[in-house]
């Protein structure tokens, strides 16, 4: 019979530092994109074995993280209701490289960007908030007490953006982010898969929320300017660009949506005055951009 002998102290210690380290590629997948973005905090976008189901795009080094300065979370639902980010690997790596945890409903994409065309749910969202707060309070987590489980959005594009307002009454959420999206006047009979979400939905809103478009020939320009007509309760915000519905997550690092949206979060989740600028006062900042127009209801 094999005997198991007792591995050299020397290798165990070799392979404790390997584990630290997160060398064993099959416990943590990651990949580097765009240098790991323009901010502060490089970002790698990583497939955590302890949430399979999705995405994560953060910064590579947590140790500057902690209770004193955690991270916020943002939850994000996919164009198409695909099962992974592919569309938005460059926005949301941006987004993670100012200091947010993002967590991409699907799997991690490939190198080559091949899309994963299995349809995702509503719900995966809210699991990914799950998985969060679980993950802040797990001593053995590499997470543990560095993730700012009171600042949490829920953001999406498309059909993401549907997702995103399905869950919007959920007491958990601080803001909310709806990216060339909007709630249909008859939701039932659209395409398969999407959330058969009511315009009453709206009402459930019980934070600020943002719209960012793609103007008139984005498809869902309509729907998302008439969820804004209708929205009266709480902030809101609607910023268009005539870019159509694929938006300016593909340029690089995100174009103008990674840069409005991070702002967006930066105010939200941090508390951050200076990004403030951008969406309030008599004449936003974001109106002086280049082909941006905007309007506000319920906002200073």
């Amino acid at each position: 019979m094999n005997q198991i002998r007792p591995m050299p102290a020397l290798c165990v210690l070799f392979f404790a530092f390997l584990i630290s380290n997160g060398a064993f590629a099959q416990a943590n997948e990651y990949r580097i994109v765009e240098g790991g973005g323009t901010g502060s905090h490089p970002a790698q976008m990583m497939a955590d074995p302890s949430l399979p189901t999705h995405t994560l795009f953060l910064p590579q080094d947590l140790s500057s993280f902690g209770e004193s300065k955690p991270l916020p979370v943002i939850a994000w639902g996919n164009g198409a209701c695909y099962n992974s980010p592919w569309e938005h690997v460059n926005f949301l790596n941006e987004v993670a490289s100012h200091g947010f945890l993002v967590v991409a409903i699907g799997l991690m994409p490939k190198e080559q960007g091949e899309p994963i065309k299995e349809r995702s749910q509503s719900q995966q969202l809210l699991d990914a908030i799950d998985w969060a707060i679980a993950q802040n309070g797990d001593k053995n987590s590499p997470y543990y007490q560095k993730i700012d489980t009171d600042n949490i959005a829920v953001s999406g594009m498309s059909c993401g953006g549907l997702q995103a307002l399905e869950v919007a009454h959920d007491p958990r959420i601080s803001t909310i982010v709806v990216c060339n999206s909007g709630l249909f006047e008859d939701p039932t009979g659209r395409m398969p898969g999407m959330p058969q979400v009511p315009k009453s939905q709206l009402n459930n809103i019980e934070t600020p929320t943002l719209y960012l478009l793609g103007g008139e020939s984005d498809i869902a320009y309509n729907n998302g300017m008439d969820d804004f007509k209708r929205i009266d309760h709480v902030p809101v915000f609607v910023g268009n660009l005539d870019v159509g519905h694929g938006g300016t997550y593909a340029q690089p690092y995100g174009g103008d949506y990674a840069k409005v949206a991070t702002a967006w979060y930066q105010w939200q989740l941090k508390g951050d005055q200076e990004a403030a600028k951008l969406f309030s006062g008599s004449s936003p900042g974001l109106a002086e951009w280049p082909g941006w127009k905007v309007e506000k209801k319920q906002m200073p």
